[in-house]
Protein backbone atom coordinates (compact mmCIF):
# COMPACT_ATOMS: atom_id res chain seq x y z
CA UNK A 1 0.00 0.00 0.00
CA UNK A 2 1.39 3.35 -0.98
CA UNK A 3 1.91 6.20 1.50
CA UNK A 4 -1.08 8.50 1.89
CA UNK A 5 -0.45 11.73 0.01
CA UNK A 6 -0.95 14.66 2.43
CA UNK A 7 -1.74 16.98 -0.48
CA UNK A 8 -4.28 14.64 -2.06
CA UNK A 9 -7.27 16.98 -1.64
CA UNK A 10 -5.37 19.83 -3.30
CA UNK A 11 -4.41 17.41 -6.05
CA UNK A 12 -8.09 16.43 -6.39
CA UNK A 13 -8.87 20.11 -6.93
CA UNK A 14 -6.44 20.14 -9.87
CA UNK A 15 -7.94 16.95 -11.32
CA UNK A 16 -11.55 18.09 -10.86
CA UNK A 17 -10.71 21.45 -12.42
CA UNK A 18 -9.13 19.62 -15.37
CA UNK A 19 -12.24 17.46 -15.79
CA UNK A 20 -14.41 20.58 -15.54
CA UNK A 21 -12.41 22.33 -18.26
CA UNK A 22 -12.22 19.32 -20.59
CA UNK A 23 -15.99 18.85 -20.57
CA UNK A 24 -16.63 22.59 -20.63
CA UNK A 25 -14.77 22.64 -23.93
CA UNK A 26 -17.66 20.70 -25.46
CA UNK A 27 -20.18 23.38 -24.45
CA UNK A 28 -18.45 26.75 -24.17
CA UNK A 29 -18.74 27.21 -27.92
CA UNK A 30 -22.55 26.82 -27.79
CA UNK A 31 -23.66 30.44 -27.60
CA UNK A 32 -20.77 31.50 -29.84
CA UNK A 33 -21.92 29.29 -32.71
CA UNK A 34 -23.93 31.94 -34.53
CA UNK A 35 -21.05 34.43 -34.43
CA UNK A 36 -18.69 31.73 -35.70
CA UNK A 37 -21.13 30.79 -38.43
CA UNK A 38 -21.25 34.37 -39.69
CA UNK A 39 -17.49 34.94 -39.48
CA UNK A 40 -16.26 31.58 -40.78
CA UNK A 41 -18.96 30.69 -43.30
CA UNK A 42 -20.42 27.52 -41.78
CA UNK A 43 -23.69 26.25 -43.26
CA UNK A 44 -26.49 25.46 -40.75
CA UNK A 45 -25.93 21.72 -41.23
CA UNK A 46 -22.14 21.89 -40.98
CA UNK A 47 -22.12 24.11 -37.90
CA UNK A 48 -22.39 21.09 -35.60
CA UNK A 49 -18.85 20.05 -36.65
CA UNK A 50 -17.52 22.73 -34.31
CA UNK A 51 -18.88 20.48 -31.57
CA UNK A 52 -18.54 17.05 -33.18
CA UNK A 53 -14.89 17.48 -34.24
CA UNK A 54 -14.00 17.79 -30.57
CA UNK A 55 -16.23 14.95 -29.42
CA UNK A 56 -15.11 12.50 -32.12
CA UNK A 57 -11.43 13.09 -31.39
CA UNK A 58 -12.09 12.97 -27.65
CA UNK A 59 -14.24 9.84 -27.67
CA UNK A 60 -12.26 8.04 -30.36
CA UNK A 61 -8.88 8.57 -28.68
CA UNK A 62 -9.85 8.09 -25.02
CA UNK A 63 -8.84 4.44 -24.96
CA UNK A 64 -5.50 5.30 -26.57
CA UNK A 65 -5.02 8.00 -23.95
CA UNK A 66 -5.62 5.43 -21.27
CA UNK A 67 -3.11 3.03 -22.77
CA UNK A 68 -0.47 5.75 -23.07
CA UNK A 69 -1.13 6.70 -19.47
CA UNK A 70 -0.44 3.09 -18.54
CA UNK A 71 2.80 2.89 -20.54
CA UNK A 72 4.31 6.35 -20.11
CA UNK A 73 2.97 7.38 -16.72
CA UNK A 74 -0.20 9.28 -15.87
CA UNK A 75 1.36 12.59 -14.86
CA UNK A 76 3.41 12.78 -18.07
CA UNK A 77 0.31 12.07 -20.17
CA UNK A 78 -1.67 14.65 -18.16
CA UNK A 79 0.99 17.24 -18.99
CA UNK A 80 1.08 16.20 -22.66
CA UNK A 81 -2.69 16.49 -22.80
CA UNK A 82 -2.66 20.07 -21.58
CA UNK A 83 0.11 21.02 -24.01
CA UNK A 84 -2.03 19.57 -26.82
CA UNK A 85 -5.14 21.34 -25.50
CA UNK A 86 -3.31 24.68 -25.47
CA UNK A 87 -2.07 24.13 -29.04
CA UNK A 88 -5.57 23.31 -30.26
CA UNK A 89 -6.95 26.38 -28.49
CA UNK A 90 -4.44 28.61 -30.29
CA UNK A 91 -5.47 27.17 -33.68
CA UNK A 92 -9.20 27.43 -32.94
CA UNK A 93 -8.92 31.02 -31.70
CA UNK A 94 -6.88 32.14 -34.71
CA UNK A 95 -9.00 30.35 -37.33
CA UNK A 96 -10.20 32.41 -40.28
CA UNK A 97 -11.89 29.56 -42.18
CA UNK A 98 -14.31 26.81 -41.21
CA UNK A 99 -11.93 23.92 -41.86
CA UNK A 100 -9.16 25.43 -39.71
CA UNK A 101 -11.68 25.88 -36.90
CA UNK A 102 -12.73 22.24 -37.15
CA UNK A 103 -9.06 21.18 -37.15
CA UNK A 104 -8.36 23.20 -34.02
CA UNK A 105 -11.35 21.66 -32.28
CA UNK A 106 -10.12 18.17 -33.18
CA UNK A 107 -6.69 18.94 -31.66
CA UNK A 108 -8.43 20.16 -28.52
CA UNK A 109 -10.36 16.88 -28.41
CA UNK A 110 -7.13 14.90 -28.71
CA UNK A 111 -5.77 16.83 -25.73
CA UNK A 112 -8.89 16.04 -23.75
CA UNK A 113 -8.50 12.35 -24.61
CA UNK A 114 -5.08 12.40 -22.89
CA UNK A 115 -6.18 14.44 -19.88
CA UNK A 116 -9.32 12.51 -18.90
CA UNK A 117 -7.93 8.96 -18.45
CA UNK A 118 -4.70 10.25 -16.88
CA UNK A 119 -6.82 12.18 -14.38
CA UNK A 120 -8.73 9.03 -13.39
CA UNK A 121 -5.49 7.10 -12.92
CA UNK A 122 -4.10 9.84 -10.69
CA UNK A 123 -7.33 10.00 -8.69
CA UNK A 124 -7.16 6.24 -8.03
CA UNK A 125 -3.56 6.56 -6.91
CA UNK A 126 -4.40 9.39 -4.53
CA UNK A 127 -7.50 7.88 -2.89
CA UNK A 128 -7.33 4.12 -3.46
CA UNK A 129 -6.12 3.61 0.13
CA UNK A 130 -9.52 4.47 1.64
CA UNK A 131 -12.84 3.36 0.07
CA UNK A 132 -14.78 6.13 1.81
CA UNK A 133 -12.41 8.84 0.62
CA UNK A 134 -12.41 7.28 -2.84
CA UNK A 135 -16.20 7.40 -3.00
CA UNK A 136 -16.24 11.05 -1.99
CA UNK A 137 -13.46 11.91 -4.44
CA UNK A 138 -15.25 10.11 -7.29
CA UNK A 139 -18.48 11.96 -6.52
CA UNK A 140 -16.74 15.35 -6.58
CA UNK A 141 -14.79 14.44 -9.71
CA UNK A 142 -17.91 13.13 -11.42
CA UNK A 143 -19.88 16.27 -10.58
CA UNK A 144 -17.26 18.37 -12.36
CA UNK A 145 -18.21 16.91 -15.75
CA UNK A 146 -21.87 17.90 -16.17
CA UNK A 147 -21.26 21.10 -14.22
CA UNK A 148 -18.48 22.01 -16.64
CA UNK A 149 -20.72 21.24 -19.59
CA UNK A 150 -23.46 23.55 -18.40
CA UNK A 151 -21.18 26.27 -17.00
CA UNK A 152 -19.52 26.48 -20.41
CA UNK A 153 -22.78 27.73 -21.87
CA UNK A 154 -22.85 30.67 -19.46
CA UNK A 155 -19.16 31.53 -19.76
CA UNK A 156 -19.34 31.28 -23.54
CA UNK A 157 -22.08 33.89 -23.42
CA UNK A 158 -19.96 36.22 -21.32
CA UNK A 159 -16.99 36.02 -23.69
CA UNK A 160 -19.04 36.25 -26.88
CA UNK A 161 -21.19 39.15 -25.71
CA UNK A 162 -18.50 41.37 -24.24
CA UNK A 163 -15.39 40.35 -26.18
CA UNK A 164 -15.55 38.09 -29.25
CA UNK A 165 -15.97 34.39 -29.99
CA UNK A 166 -12.20 33.60 -30.17
CA UNK A 167 -12.08 34.24 -26.43
CA UNK A 168 -13.95 31.00 -25.76
CA UNK A 169 -10.70 29.35 -26.89
CA UNK A 170 -8.16 31.92 -25.72
CA UNK A 171 -9.30 31.36 -22.12
CA UNK A 172 -7.82 27.86 -22.22
CA UNK A 173 -4.30 29.16 -22.77
CA UNK A 174 -3.75 30.82 -19.33
CA UNK A 175 -5.82 28.12 -17.61
CA UNK A 176 -3.72 25.42 -19.26
CA UNK A 177 -0.49 27.13 -18.23
CA UNK A 178 -1.74 27.48 -14.64
CA UNK A 179 -2.69 23.79 -14.59
CA UNK A 180 0.75 22.79 -15.85
CA UNK A 181 2.34 24.83 -13.06
CA UNK A 182 0.15 22.97 -10.52
CA UNK A 183 1.09 19.46 -11.68
CA UNK A 184 3.69 19.27 -8.93
CA UNK A 185 0.75 18.44 -6.60
CA UNK A 186 0.09 15.26 -8.57
CA UNK A 187 1.81 11.97 -7.78
CA UNK A 188 4.44 10.62 -10.14
CA UNK A 189 3.12 7.36 -11.62
CA UNK A 190 5.67 5.07 -13.21
CA UNK A 191 4.86 3.62 -16.60
CA UNK A 192 5.51 0.08 -17.68
CA UNK A 193 6.79 -1.69 -20.77
CA UNK A 194 4.33 -2.61 -23.51
CA UNK A 195 3.05 -1.83 -26.99
CA UNK A 196 0.51 0.65 -28.30
CA UNK A 197 -2.43 -0.52 -30.42
CA UNK A 198 -2.16 2.15 -33.12
CA UNK A 199 -4.35 0.25 -35.61
CA UNK A 200 -7.11 -0.04 -33.03
CA UNK A 201 -6.97 3.68 -32.23
CA UNK A 202 -7.03 4.67 -35.91
CA UNK A 203 -9.86 2.30 -36.86
CA UNK A 204 -12.21 3.27 -34.01
CA UNK A 205 -11.66 7.01 -34.49
CA UNK A 206 -12.00 6.83 -38.29
CA UNK A 207 -15.06 4.58 -38.04
CA UNK A 208 -16.80 6.96 -35.67
CA UNK A 209 -15.89 10.03 -37.75
CA UNK A 210 -17.11 8.48 -41.01
CA UNK A 211 -20.38 7.34 -39.43
CA UNK A 212 -21.11 10.78 -38.00
CA UNK A 213 -20.12 12.41 -41.30
CA UNK A 214 -22.62 10.21 -43.15
CA UNK A 215 -25.43 11.07 -40.75
CA UNK A 216 -24.64 14.79 -40.96
CA UNK A 217 -24.67 14.80 -44.78
CA UNK A 218 -27.67 12.52 -45.21
CA UNK A 219 -30.37 15.24 -45.09
CA UNK A 220 -28.55 17.10 -47.88
CA UNK A 221 -27.67 14.22 -50.23
CA UNK A 222 -30.42 11.79 -49.22
CA UNK A 223 -30.48 8.78 -46.89
CA UNK A 224 -30.71 6.43 -49.88
CA UNK A 225 -27.99 8.15 -51.87
CA UNK A 226 -24.99 6.06 -52.82
CA UNK A 227 -22.65 8.42 -50.93
CA UNK A 228 -24.58 7.97 -47.69
CA UNK A 229 -24.78 4.19 -48.04
CA UNK A 230 -21.07 3.86 -48.83
CA UNK A 231 -20.09 6.12 -45.93
CA UNK A 232 -22.28 4.22 -43.46
CA UNK A 233 -20.96 0.87 -44.66
CA UNK A 234 -17.40 2.20 -44.48
CA UNK A 235 -17.91 3.47 -40.93
CA UNK A 236 -19.38 0.13 -39.85
CA UNK A 237 -16.54 -1.75 -41.54
CA UNK A 238 -13.92 0.31 -39.70
CA UNK A 239 -15.63 -0.34 -36.37
CA UNK A 240 -15.70 -4.06 -37.17
CA UNK A 241 -11.98 -3.87 -37.96
CA UNK A 242 -11.49 -2.28 -34.54
CA UNK A 243 -13.27 -5.20 -32.84
CA UNK A 244 -11.25 -7.75 -34.83
CA UNK A 245 -8.02 -5.98 -33.93
CA UNK A 246 -8.97 -5.98 -30.25
CA UNK A 247 -9.53 -9.71 -30.46
CA UNK A 248 -6.21 -10.47 -32.13
CA UNK A 249 -3.48 -8.16 -30.79
CA UNK A 250 -1.53 -8.90 -27.61
CA UNK A 251 -2.13 -5.51 -26.00
CA UNK A 252 -5.53 -4.23 -27.19
CA UNK A 253 -6.94 -0.85 -26.26
CA UNK A 254 -10.11 -2.59 -25.12
CA UNK A 255 -9.82 -6.27 -24.16
CA UNK A 256 -13.17 -7.69 -25.24
CA UNK A 257 -13.33 -9.98 -22.22
CA UNK A 258 -14.18 -7.00 -20.02
CA UNK A 259 -17.68 -7.00 -21.54
CA UNK A 260 -18.43 -10.26 -19.74
CA UNK A 261 -18.59 -8.24 -16.52
CA UNK A 262 -22.21 -8.24 -15.26
CA UNK A 263 -23.84 -4.85 -15.68
CA UNK A 264 -21.04 -3.23 -17.69
CA UNK A 265 -22.94 -3.39 -20.97
CA UNK A 266 -26.14 -1.97 -19.47
CA UNK A 267 -24.30 0.88 -17.74
CA UNK A 268 -22.56 1.84 -20.98
CA UNK A 269 -25.80 1.61 -22.94
CA UNK A 270 -27.36 4.00 -20.43
CA UNK A 271 -24.41 6.41 -20.76
CA UNK A 272 -24.60 6.27 -24.56
CA UNK A 273 -28.29 7.18 -24.59
CA UNK A 274 -27.82 9.77 -21.85
CA UNK A 275 -25.23 11.59 -23.97
CA UNK A 276 -27.39 11.20 -27.08
CA UNK A 277 -30.28 12.96 -25.32
CA UNK A 278 -28.55 15.54 -23.11
CA UNK A 279 -26.06 17.09 -25.55
CA UNK A 280 -28.64 17.68 -28.33
CA UNK A 281 -30.94 19.26 -25.75
CA UNK A 282 -28.21 21.73 -24.79
CA UNK A 283 -27.35 22.41 -28.45
CA UNK A 284 -30.89 23.10 -29.66
CA UNK A 285 -31.97 24.97 -26.55
CA UNK A 286 -29.14 27.42 -27.22
CA UNK A 287 -30.31 27.86 -30.80
CA UNK A 288 -33.95 28.32 -29.71
CA UNK A 289 -32.99 31.02 -27.22
CA UNK A 290 -30.94 32.95 -29.79
CA UNK A 291 -32.67 32.31 -33.11
CA UNK A 292 -36.30 32.30 -31.94
CA UNK A 293 -36.48 34.27 -28.69
CA UNK A 294 -33.81 36.70 -29.90
CA UNK A 295 -31.49 36.40 -26.90
CA UNK A 296 -27.94 37.69 -27.19
CA UNK A 297 -24.98 35.51 -26.32
CA UNK A 298 -24.78 36.60 -22.67
CA UNK A 299 -28.53 36.39 -22.08
CA UNK A 300 -28.63 32.94 -23.65
CA UNK A 301 -25.86 31.69 -21.37
CA UNK A 302 -27.43 33.29 -18.30
CA UNK A 303 -30.76 31.67 -19.12
CA UNK A 304 -29.17 28.26 -18.62
CA UNK A 305 -27.37 29.18 -15.40
CA UNK A 306 -30.18 27.77 -13.19
CA UNK A 307 -29.40 24.34 -14.64
CA UNK A 308 -25.78 24.71 -13.53
CA UNK A 309 -26.81 25.44 -9.96
CA UNK A 310 -29.25 22.54 -9.89
CA UNK A 311 -26.67 20.14 -11.31
CA UNK A 312 -24.09 21.11 -8.71
CA UNK A 313 -26.52 20.81 -5.79
CA UNK A 314 -27.82 17.42 -6.89
CA UNK A 315 -24.46 15.98 -7.87
CA UNK A 316 -22.64 16.95 -4.69
CA UNK A 317 -25.36 16.79 -2.02
CA UNK A 318 -28.26 14.62 -3.13
CA UNK A 319 -27.38 12.00 -5.76
CA UNK A 320 -24.62 10.38 -3.70
CA UNK A 321 -26.99 9.92 -0.75
CA UNK A 322 -29.72 8.48 -2.96
CA UNK A 323 -27.16 6.17 -4.54
CA UNK A 324 -26.14 4.79 -1.16
CA UNK A 325 -29.77 4.20 -0.20
CA UNK A 326 -31.35 2.88 -3.38
CA UNK A 327 -28.47 1.69 -5.58
CA UNK A 328 -27.74 2.54 -9.18
CA UNK A 329 -30.58 0.91 -11.13
CA UNK A 330 -33.55 3.04 -9.97
CA UNK A 331 -31.53 6.26 -10.23
CA UNK A 332 -30.28 5.56 -13.76
CA UNK A 333 -33.67 4.40 -15.06
CA UNK A 334 -35.59 7.09 -13.17
CA UNK A 335 -33.15 9.83 -14.14
CA UNK A 336 -33.40 9.01 -17.84
CA UNK A 337 -37.20 9.00 -17.64
CA UNK A 338 -37.23 12.35 -15.83
CA UNK A 339 -34.91 13.72 -18.50
CA UNK A 340 -37.37 12.45 -21.10
CA UNK A 341 -40.24 14.27 -19.37
CA UNK A 342 -38.24 17.50 -19.40
CA UNK A 343 -37.51 17.09 -23.11
CA UNK A 344 -41.15 16.42 -23.97
CA UNK A 345 -41.98 19.59 -22.04
CA UNK A 346 -39.37 21.51 -24.05
CA UNK A 347 -40.88 20.24 -27.28
CA UNK A 348 -43.91 22.45 -26.56
CA UNK A 349 -41.85 25.61 -27.20
CA UNK A 350 -43.61 28.34 -29.18
CA UNK A 351 -42.32 30.92 -31.68
CA UNK A 352 -43.66 33.59 -29.29
CA UNK A 353 -42.58 31.75 -26.15
CA UNK A 354 -40.99 33.13 -23.00
CA UNK A 355 -38.12 31.97 -20.83
CA UNK A 356 -40.18 31.59 -17.65
CA UNK A 357 -42.89 29.50 -19.29
CA UNK A 358 -41.26 27.66 -22.19
CA UNK A 359 -37.69 27.14 -20.97
CA UNK A 360 -37.07 27.38 -17.23
CA UNK A 361 -39.33 24.66 -15.75
CA UNK A 362 -38.65 22.20 -18.55
CA UNK A 363 -34.88 22.73 -18.48
CA UNK A 364 -34.78 22.27 -14.71
CA UNK A 365 -36.75 19.05 -15.04
CA UNK A 366 -34.31 17.78 -17.65
CA UNK A 367 -31.33 18.78 -15.49
CA UNK A 368 -32.82 16.89 -12.55
CA UNK A 369 -32.94 13.75 -14.67
CA UNK A 370 -29.35 14.24 -15.79
CA UNK A 371 -28.26 14.77 -12.18
CA UNK A 372 -29.90 11.54 -11.06
CA UNK A 373 -28.53 9.34 -13.85
CA UNK A 374 -24.99 10.49 -14.66
CA UNK A 375 -22.92 9.61 -11.59
CA UNK A 376 -24.77 6.31 -10.83
CA UNK A 377 -24.21 5.15 -14.42
CA UNK A 378 -20.56 6.18 -14.30
CA UNK A 379 -19.86 4.51 -10.96
CA UNK A 380 -21.91 1.42 -11.78
CA UNK A 381 -19.78 0.84 -14.87
CA UNK A 382 -16.60 1.06 -12.81
CA UNK A 383 -17.57 -0.78 -9.63
CA UNK A 384 -18.58 -4.10 -11.19
CA UNK A 385 -15.31 -4.92 -12.98
CA UNK A 386 -12.31 -6.75 -11.51
CA UNK A 387 -9.91 -4.45 -9.71
CA UNK A 388 -7.23 -4.66 -12.38
CA UNK A 389 -9.72 -3.45 -15.03
CA UNK A 390 -11.36 -0.56 -13.18
CA UNK A 391 -9.35 2.02 -15.08
CA UNK A 392 -10.22 0.39 -18.39
CA UNK A 393 -13.92 0.47 -17.45
CA UNK A 394 -13.73 4.19 -16.68
CA UNK A 395 -12.20 4.81 -20.11
CA UNK A 396 -14.91 2.77 -21.85
CA UNK A 397 -17.79 4.54 -20.10
CA UNK A 398 -16.34 7.96 -20.93
CA UNK A 399 -15.98 6.84 -24.54
CA UNK A 400 -19.56 5.60 -24.81
CA UNK A 401 -20.89 8.88 -23.44
CA UNK A 402 -18.93 10.88 -26.01
CA UNK A 403 -19.88 8.52 -28.86
CA UNK A 404 -23.53 8.82 -27.88
CA UNK A 405 -23.21 12.60 -27.79
CA UNK A 406 -21.73 12.77 -31.30
CA UNK A 407 -24.13 10.33 -32.93
CA UNK A 408 -27.15 11.74 -31.09
CA UNK A 409 -26.36 15.29 -32.14
CA UNK A 410 -25.75 14.25 -35.75
CA UNK A 411 -29.00 12.29 -35.99
CA UNK A 412 -31.14 14.91 -34.27
CA UNK A 413 -29.58 17.72 -36.30
CA UNK A 414 -30.64 15.80 -39.40
CA UNK A 415 -34.16 15.48 -37.96
CA UNK A 416 -34.36 19.15 -36.96
CA UNK A 417 -33.08 20.32 -40.35
CA UNK A 418 -35.66 18.22 -42.18
CA UNK A 419 -38.39 19.88 -40.09
CA UNK A 420 -37.28 23.47 -40.73
CA UNK A 421 -34.41 24.20 -38.33
CA UNK A 422 -32.24 25.49 -41.18
CA UNK A 423 -34.69 28.22 -42.25
CA UNK A 424 -33.10 31.21 -40.53
CA UNK A 425 -35.56 34.03 -39.91
CA UNK A 426 -38.65 31.81 -40.23
CA UNK A 427 -39.57 31.55 -36.55
CA UNK A 428 -42.38 28.97 -36.91
CA UNK A 429 -40.19 26.72 -39.07
CA UNK A 430 -37.23 27.05 -36.70
CA UNK A 431 -39.43 26.25 -33.72
CA UNK A 432 -40.88 23.19 -35.47
CA UNK A 433 -37.36 21.93 -36.16
CA UNK A 434 -36.18 22.45 -32.59
CA UNK A 435 -39.36 20.90 -31.21
CA UNK A 436 -38.78 17.80 -33.34
CA UNK A 437 -35.22 17.53 -32.00
CA UNK A 438 -36.46 17.77 -28.40
CA UNK A 439 -39.03 15.02 -29.06
CA UNK A 440 -36.37 12.85 -30.67
CA UNK A 441 -34.08 13.34 -27.67
CA UNK A 442 -37.00 12.52 -25.36
CA UNK A 443 -37.51 9.22 -27.18
CA UNK A 444 -33.82 8.42 -26.79
CA UNK A 445 -33.86 9.17 -23.05
CA UNK A 446 -37.08 7.21 -22.53
CA UNK A 447 -35.58 4.22 -24.35
CA UNK A 448 -32.56 4.42 -22.06
CA UNK A 449 -34.73 4.46 -18.96
CA UNK A 450 -36.86 1.51 -20.07
CA UNK A 451 -33.88 -0.57 -21.21
CA UNK A 452 -32.05 0.08 -17.93
CA UNK A 453 -35.10 -0.99 -15.94
CA UNK A 454 -35.48 -4.16 -18.00
CA UNK A 455 -31.85 -5.21 -18.45
CA UNK A 456 -30.01 -4.16 -15.27
CA UNK A 457 -30.45 -6.93 -12.74
CA UNK A 458 -30.83 -5.94 -9.11
CA UNK A 459 -28.24 -8.46 -8.00
CA UNK A 460 -25.47 -7.03 -10.17
CA UNK A 461 -22.66 -4.98 -8.63
CA UNK A 462 -23.75 -1.40 -8.11
CA UNK A 463 -21.97 1.82 -7.35
CA UNK A 464 -23.46 2.07 -3.88
CA UNK A 465 -20.70 -0.13 -2.48
CA UNK A 466 -17.57 2.00 -2.41
CA UNK A 467 -15.62 -0.69 -0.61
CA UNK A 468 -15.48 -2.55 -3.91
CA UNK A 469 -13.44 0.22 -5.55
CA UNK A 470 -9.93 -0.71 -6.62
CA UNK A 471 -6.78 0.19 -4.84
CA UNK A 472 -4.21 2.49 -6.31
CA UNK A 473 -1.92 -0.35 -7.24
CA UNK A 474 -4.52 -2.42 -9.07
CA UNK A 475 -7.03 0.04 -10.48
CA UNK A 476 -4.88 3.02 -11.12
CA UNK A 477 -3.75 2.06 -14.59
CA UNK A 478 -6.26 3.20 -17.14
CA UNK A 479 -6.56 1.20 -20.33
CA UNK A 480 -4.51 -1.78 -19.20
Amino acid sequence: MSTVNPRRWWALLVLAAAQFMVIMDTSIIGVALLEMQRDLGFSPGDLQWVFNAYVIAFGGLLLLGGRLSDLIGARKVFVAGWVTMIAGSVVAAAASTAWVEVMGRAVQGAGGALIAPASMTLLMMLFGHDPKELGKALALYGAAAPAGGTAGVFLGGVFTEWMSWPWVFIIYIPIGIATLLATGLLPAVAGRRGSVDILGAVSVTAGLALTVFAVVRAPEVGWGASETVVELIGGAALLIVFLLVQKSVRAPLMPLGVWRTPGLGVSNLAMTLLGAAWIPMWYFLNLYLQQVLGYGAFASGAALLPMTGLLMVFMTLITARLLGRFGAKPLIAGGLLVLSVGLVWLSAVEPTGTFLIDVLPASLTAATGMSLAYIPAMMSAISGVPQEQAGLASGIVNTTYQVGSALGLAALTALATSQGAGKLGDLPALTDGFSSAFLGAAAVAAAGGVLTALLMRGGEPEAAAPAEEPTAESGGRVGS
